[in-house]
């Protein structure tokens, strides 16, 4: 069994926590919808314009765990062309 875990620090286009919470709400709820993962707002939670959020999945094929998070991170920037994913750490727990 292999257990990942990815953080995303993003910024966003708002300039309100109220702007935000719909935005890394949305995020999140989609996510887990389309890709089976654990996510959570980790950090920065009192910044508006910024957010780190964090990916957790677990499977029996490494490469294939690995893969799905990176995938998070293509499909946030598909999805919403509006946030800049600027730093990313994808590991092995």
């Amino acid at each position: 069994m292999f257990v990942f875990s990815a953080r995303f620090h993003i910024f966003l286009p708002t300039d309100s926590l109220k702007g935000k919470r719909g935005i890394v709400k949305s995020l999140i709820a989609r996510a887990r919808q389309n890709f089976n993962v654990a996510a959570a707002e980790v950090d920065l939670q009192d910044v508006h314009g910024e957010t780190v959020i964090a990916f957790v999945t677990v499977g029996g094929d490494r490469a294939r765990v690995r893969h799905l998070l990176d995938r998070v991170e293509e499909w946030i920037a598909e999805e919403r062309p509006d946030v800049e994913v600027v730093a990313s750490l994808i590991e092995e727990c």
